[in-house]
This record gives structure tokens, sequence and C-alpha cells, in this order.
């Protein structure tokens, strides 16, 4: 039903909105000390029913370490979060480009 929704909205206003989104969300993480999320109780599913780790566990405290340009903090909270973090930078970058050029296509097709 969201994607229904979502779809409706014209390429041109999901692409600004989500590029403005995107860049609302870097300025905060940046604003933030890298050390904003490294205390308090993790909300981890695995860690509180099973008290085990998961793959994920730490991925925001070491993108966020990343952000901040501290590699080594970042690497001991997750090593996972040198691929997760170019990865979804490509993945968001590649969508709002998607609809960027779709925006472009459907003006020329007028």
């Amino acid at each position: 039903m969201f994607t229904k929704l979502f779809l409706k909205i014209p390429p041109k206003i999901r692409a600004w909105s989500a590029l403005a989104l995107m860049i609302f969300a870097a300025a905060l993480l940046l604003y933030l000390p890298a050390d904003h999320f490294d205390e308090g109780q993790s909300i981890c599913l695995s860690v509180l029913l099973l008290d085990t780790e998961c793959y994920a566990c730490g991925m925001t405290r070491g993108i966020q370490h990343l952000i901040h340009f501290e590699f080594a903090e970042a690497w001991l909270f997750n090593k996972l979060s040198f691929v997760v973090l170019p990865l979804l930078i490509y993945l968001i970058s590649s969508s709002i480009i998607k609809d960027f050029r779709a925006s472009n296509s459907s003006k020329t097709k007028l």
C-alpha cells in the first residue's frame, strides 16, 4: 500500500525530497559527536532475547565513527561497516539519480 502511494509521487518531487532528506541526515550525523551512540542499552533483539550479538550489532556506532573518520574505532565496533556505508551511499545515490533522470525524460516527452 505504501509503495503504491510512493510511486504516485512524481519522480522529480521524489528525487528532490530524497536528496533533501539525505543531506539533512548527513548533516545531522556530522553534527552529532562521534561517540553519541557508544553508550546505552542495546535495542538489538538478538542481544535482548538471546544475549548474543548478531552481524549487525555495532553497525550504527561503526558507521557513525566512519563518518567522523575514526577508522580504528569503527573497526572495533563492526568490521562490516566498511562495506555497508559505501554500499548504502551507492544505493541511495543511484536511486536519486534514477529519479532525476526519470523526471528529465518525462519532461522531454511532453
